[in-house]
């Protein structure tokens, strides 16, 4: 059924014309490139380790994807503001695919980590705009369903994304990885470019390039020095101490910046508002969590249990098979008692699987280690979703692309520094050792990773609790507008 619908907001207007229906199937193809690539190489970093070397570098796999895909998450969204949302999504889905082809190609660990940089260049364009398009056009209470639907999309990759990363290191070549995310580009590039018809007012804006640099430079210099202190040298060493040093001194000159600039890369607003910075540091944790299970339970599973990378990788399915159930379930839930009491529940439940995991961690199995995984993916699916859809619903048009931006930046980051902090603790406890070579060094390694993840699920019942009370949610608002649950 064909809608027009056109919300003021901010610095520009936006019309979309087409059928909603073919909309969401463009933007669950569209997600479907990120949920691929977020479960499809963990369960192959084993075996890239094996033919490319580099076991104490891997961390930067993730780290270095993380990290472009955080400090660009706010450019990007500043940009949809200002220009729209497709031409951005596009411009991402193209970094993706050519990093993706790149990576496919890679003939060592350094220039595997430099593509997967470009991978996360696009990434960072592609996830934020696919949820702000579903925030521009569906009201709070469609959301509930369409969150459904997006959900199904990771539901999918959580079987398909792991068994084809296992099935291509064990059986063909680890490459292949890379190389089946270039259809999948191709035909969200089409299905957008058919069916999403946007229109903006376009008008003259200053983006904040310096501050967007300062943030690079930050966040950049501070993950070095996390991942490499202890490791290509020591934590009291002029190269970790001038890291860390002109790091944070970056960090502040970029605050200061963005107080005066006339359009901030990241407005400091978001972070005063109530809601808003609650949310952020839910997804932070979320962020934190989310990498510590990913990177770690296959090698864990491989290493110690002797699984092979097939099995590891379905064992891992369970966590993002979990996750899109509960984000189904959560619309119901939230729509019945609010943002804050949903969030609550899965806190409950996810810190209480992290321990869980972390507990059994030195006698389990594959199948206690699956069901600690689907637990958390139920937990996590009862916070994420609730918590970006209450932050989304709380501004108009103008100010969602920075608000959704914000929260996957804060995620990017959460992400970025977990697997850095995660990484350097492994790296310390291995002193120089890899998981084949000394299995039992590595068991007290992961089992120090995942009690640090259990640490921050619990911690996150913190940041669910400074979300306001009052806030079920407004299901008569329009597609795109304003919901009071600051």
């Amino acid at each position: 059924m064909p809608t027009d619908h056109a919300t003021q907001g901010g610095t520009a207007a936006v019309g979309f014309r087409s059928e909603r229906g073919r909309i969401l199937a463009a933007l669950m193809v569209t997600t479907g490139l990120i949920a691929i690539d977020a479960t499809i190489l963990a369960t192959a970093v084993p075996t890239i380790v094996a033919d490319l070397g580099g076991f104490s570098s891997f961390p930067w796999l993730f780290s270095i994807y993380l990290l472009t895909q955080a400090v660009s998450v706010p450019i990007y969204a500043k940009l949809a503001d200002t220009v729209g949302r497709k031409p951005i999504i596009l411009i991402g889905i193209g970094l993706f695919a050519l990093g993706s082809l790149l990576c496919a190609f890679a003939w060592s660990m350094p220039a595997l980590i430099a593509f997967r940089a470009l991978q996360g260049l696009g990434a960072g364009a592609v996830q934020p705009m696919a949820i702000t398009i579903a925030g521009d056009i569906y009201s709070v209470a469609e959301r509930a369903k369409v969150q459904g639907y997006l959900a199904s999309v990771w539901g999918v990759s959580a079987v398909v994304g792991p068994t084809l990363g296992g099935a291509f290191a064990q059986f063909l070549t680890w490459h292949w990885i890379f190389l089946v995310n270039l259809p999948l580009c191709l035909a969200a590039a089409v299905l957008l470019l058919r069916f999403l018809d946007e229109t903006v007012e376009r008008r003259t804006h200053r983006i904040d390039w310096t501050g967007g640099l300062l943030l690079t430079v930050s966040v950049s210099l501070l993950l070095l020095a996390l991942l490499e202190g202890g490791q290509a040298w020591a934590w009291t060493s002029p190269q970790s101490l001038a890291a860390f040093g002109v790091g944070s001194a970056a960090f502040v000159a970029f605050v200061l910046v963005e107080r005066r600039a006339p359009e901030p890369v990241l407005p400091l607003w978001v972070l005063r508002r109530r809601l808003l910075r609650a949310t952020a540091l839910i997804a932070m944790g979320v962020g934190v969590v989310l990498m510590g299970v990913t990177t770690y339970v296959p090698t864990y599973l491989e290493a110690l249990l002797g699984v092979t990378p097939l099995v590891s990788g379905l064992a891992l399915a369970a966590l993002t098979l979990g996750w899109p159930i509960a984000a189904t379930v959560s619309g119901r839930i939230y729509l019945r008692i609010g943002f804050r009491s949903t969030a609550l529940i899965g806190i409950g439940v996810l810190a209480t699987a992290a321990t869980a995991l972390a507990v059994t961690s030195r006698t389990a199995s594959v199948l206690v280690v699956a069901a600690c995984c689907f637990a958390m993916g139920l937990g996590l699916g009862l916070v994420a979703s609730p918590s970006l859809i209450a932050a989304q619903s709380s501004v108009g048009w103008g100010e969602r692309g920075v608000v959704t931006g914000a929260n996957m930046f804060s995620r990017a980051i959460g992400s970025a520094v977990g697997v850095a902090v995660l990484g350097a603790l492994v790296n310390g406890l291995m002193r120089g050792a890899d998981a084949t070579s000394a299995p039992e060094r590595f068991g007290d390694a992961a089992t120090a990773v995942f009690t640090a993840v259990a640490v921050v699920a619990a911690a996150l019942v913190l940041a669910a609790l400074a979300m306001p009370r009052h806030d079920r949610p407004d299901v008569s608002a329009a597609p795109g507008g304003d919901d009071p649950t600051r």
